[in-house]
């Protein structure tokens, strides 16, 4: 059910007991120092930010309004390795696309069907569908040779009811119509503030501008600028609201290595002072659209000398490496580029 209003579900005496505790801790710096769980490590904390394709919880007049019909593959459709800088002065989201052709090498049970997999190519996002979240992590430390630290998963459910956590929405923009006949998203040129189910559409949407996953991908770094933005200048005056989008955020489900609520708390009082001046994003360099395998379909390739590049820098707690020109790249100019961008030039106006 939609979670937009159940602040009022804590009563007055509740409210300010949870409201003065958290700001304690968040104006005396000791939710920076608390929650030893959550790691520091010397050279950055890396966090694996997978957005699930599942439709569980949204009702159907939630399909029918947010054109979020169809049947959920429970796969990783999103899927961004967030690295905090050891000093809490940069953040650097490097995006790998659902469609990165990798292998899963060992014997496995599917936990869909509870059949043994021999070792088989895949796509990136499959590893979800088939093994959870521990074997995401897995095949994205395999795939990136980074150490994953921390994870957080975020279906549709929730994603919807983290957006309508946020007072007055989250602002989105376009310099060009945008219109997706798939999600429904319907945009003229200029900046509009949305909630959670047209946020959806929004960073689901992939036919709008011609560039399929990648201008999606676009839209969702996009999205996670703005509504960083957007929680600076508002959620650290109310506490409660801040613990109760982290709550959202989190949701109940186990899950190895995942983010509990007191240390996305910790981590976003780490972060109070980050601007969007301070953060970076990228996708992998991409190379090549690979042939049809069959059992996978289509799926792409990266850069893998640059990709290299780009790990080694996370894993150094250095900033992204600047593009450089490939000449052996076979994507079309548009799709698939390596160019770093500051969160900056994706701030809506």
């Amino acid at each position: 059910m939609p979670v937009r209003n159940s602040v009022r579900e804590f009563s007055r005496p509740r409210r300010l007991v949870l409201a003065s505790a958290v700001l304690l801790a968040l104006g005396s710096g000791a939710l920076a120092d608390a929650a030893p769980a959550l790691p520091s490590p010397r050279h950055g904390l890396n966090i694996l930010l997978v957005g699930v394709d599942s439709r569980a919880g949204l009702t159907a007049d939630e399909l029918r309004r947010y054109r979020a019909g169809g049947k959920g593959c429970d796969c990783a459709d999103v899927i961004m390795l967030v690295h905090v800088s050891a000093a809490n002065d940069r953040v650097s989201v490097v995006s790998l696309p659902r469609d990165s052709l990798t292998s899963l090498p060992y014997p496995h049970v599917d936990q869909r069907y509870g059949t043994t997999h021999a070792p088989h190519a895949v796509k990136v996002n499959a590893a979800h569908s088939e093994g959870g979240p521990a074997f995401t992590i897995e095949t994205v430390e395999r795939m990136t040779g980074t150490p994953v630290h921390r994870y957080l998963s975020i279906d549709f459910r929730r994603f919807v009811d983290a957006v309508d956590r946020v007072d007055g929405g989250v602002p989105i923009c376009t310099t060009e119509p945008l219109k997706d006949p798939v999600t429904g998203i319907d945009l003229a040129p200029g900046t509009k503030r949305v909630e959670g189910g047209e946020a959806l559409q929004y960073v689901r949407s992939r036919r709008a501008d011609g560039k399929m996953d990648f201008g999606r991908i676009h839209k969702q770094r996009a999205f996670v600028v703005n509504t960083w933005n957007t929680i600076r200048a508002g959620l650290f005056d109310d506490p409660v609201k801040l613990w109760l989008l982290a709550s959202t955020l989190r949701g109940r489900a186990p899950a190895e290595r995942s983010l509990s609520v007191t240390e996305m708390v910790t981590l976003a009082a780490r972060l109070r002072h980050l601007t969007p001046a301070d953060t970076e994003f990228a996708t992998l360099p991409i190379t090549r659209f690979n042939p049809l395998i069959e059992g996978v379909g289509s799926s792409i390739g990266w850069d893998q000398e640059q990709a290299a590049e780009v790990f080694e820098a996370l894993r150094s707690d250095r900033p992204l490496p600047p593009a450089r020109p490939t000449s052996t790249s076979s994507i079309p100019k548009g799709l698939g580029d390596y160019r770093p961008a500051g969160g900056a030039s994706l701030v809506c106006l």
